[in-house]
């Protein structure tokens, strides 16, 4: 197999081995079937290990243990959290609630669902970073708004929202606050004891933990309903069977972080950002240059499509995105450059590069030289060339 460089790590990350080590046994020797302290032995040694993965999981997030619950992944959880708290307080405080206007898919389509069944949305603007503005939040909080949700780092740009100033104004407001944290969780510091956050969404696929499981803290005494029947795993919160082997590698995986491996991430970050600007001309850093995600690198190249940038690496084993990964199949421009400000060019011609653990500076410099002659040669013949 010939040499790839995956540099699309927001999508998803390669799976540690360390991770694989750990989930191993519950798949063929300690059975991944939980049961109560009064059933046979092998259930209860599941379940110990779901509990003890939970303590570890909550740790993590400064939190208590039955204050997180595990989910199928970012998805579940922030629909779980949306969802839930509109059906716990609809009725009950009102119908309002805030999300920002470059949040990911699972909040803003959760937003959209309650639209239609009879809630009022706004949708938060930005800066031209990405920068949620607070003022503006504040305005927009009522009598009846019951969940503000805006996340912690942006999916496409890498920008870093302030959530201890905005999980404040909530707080004094008496408005709950949720936070997609699916592209920090390890990278950025989040501690629930310092900072008034009430609810969190968090996942694996982004850690190098295994797919198919993720998480949502909330936070003790939030109001919030059950949204999938089923039975009664994770505190009467969600139906489904308990995925033990995923529980287990998820916070595995959360321990095989290190504050070196991050700081090792954004001297990559920064290297391409550095050569690409140096090497190639036109292009611009989409997001905040210095407050984004230690992984995350997107950049925008004038006078030719980003698609055609991401096949043609592809050709040379490189693998990146145009944008965010859910809009590999979707001609329409990304929703969060627009909110930046960005017109449809600039949109349709980002790249995302995200960085991950088995990446090296060596795959970033043979990068960087590959895009440079792609981006002249597409200019080149690209429609799309200076006037």
């Amino acid at each position: 197999m010939e040499k790839v460089f995956y540099m699309d790590n927001a999508a998803a990350t390669r799976l540690d081995e360390k991770v694989l080590e750990a989930m191993m046994p519950f798949y063929f020797e300690r059975y991944s079937v939980a049961t109560s302290e009064f059933g046979y032995s092998l259930g209860i040694e599941a379940r110990e290990a779901m509990e003890d993965a939970r303590g570890r999981m909550a740790k993590s997030l400064g939190a208590n243990n039955n204050e997180f619950i595990f989910t199928s992944g970012s998805t579940e959880s922030s629909n779980l959290a949306i969802k839930g708290v509109a059906k716990a307080l609809g009725e009950k405080k009102g119908k309002h609630l805030i999300v920002s206007k470059i949040e990911d898919f699972p909040v803003l389509y959760s937003a959209r669902t309650l639209e239609k069944q009879g809630f009022k949305v706004d949708y938060l603007d930005v800066d031209e970073y990405g920068f949620v503005n607070i003022d503006h939040l504040r305005d927009l909080i009522t009598k009846e708004t019951i969940l503000v949700s805006i996340q912690h780092g942006n999916q496409e740009i890498g920008t870093i929202q302030d959530i201890e100033k905005i999980g404040g104004l909530c707080r004094e407001k008496g408005v709950l606050f949720h936070t997609d944290a699916t592209h920090t969780f390890t990278k950025e510091p989040l501690d629930v004891s310092k900072v008034p956050i009430d609810l969190i969404t968090v996942s694996a696929h982004t850690i190098h933990g295994p797919k198919g499981i993720g998480g949502l803290y909330i936070r003790k005494k939030t109001p919030i309903a059950k949204m999938m029947d089923g039975g009664f795993h994770e505190f009467d919160l969600r139906g489904g069977m308990d995925n033990i082997p995923g529980a287990v590698g998820f916070a595995k995986a959360v321990e095989c972080v290190t504050e070196k491996e991050n700081m090792r991430l954004i001297e990559m970050r920064d290297r391409i950002i550095e050569v690409v600007f140096d090497k190639i001309p036109d292009v611009i850093l989409n997001g905040h240059p210095t407050r984004r995600t230690p992984q995350n690198a997107n950049i925008t190249f004038h006078y030719v499509e980003g698609e055609s940038i991401t096949l043609h690496l592809d050709m040379y084993g490189i693998a990146v995105s145009t944008g965010s990964a859910c809009f590999s199949k979707s001609l329409e421009a990304s929703h969060v450059i627009a909110a930046i400000g960005g017109d449809h060019e600039r949109a349709h011609g980002s790249i995302r590069f995200t960085f991950g653990r088995f990446n090296t500076m060596d795959e970033v410099d043979f990068v960087v030289k590959t895009l440079a002659n792609v981006v002249e040669n597409l200019r080149k013949i690209s429609p799309l060339g200076k006037e």
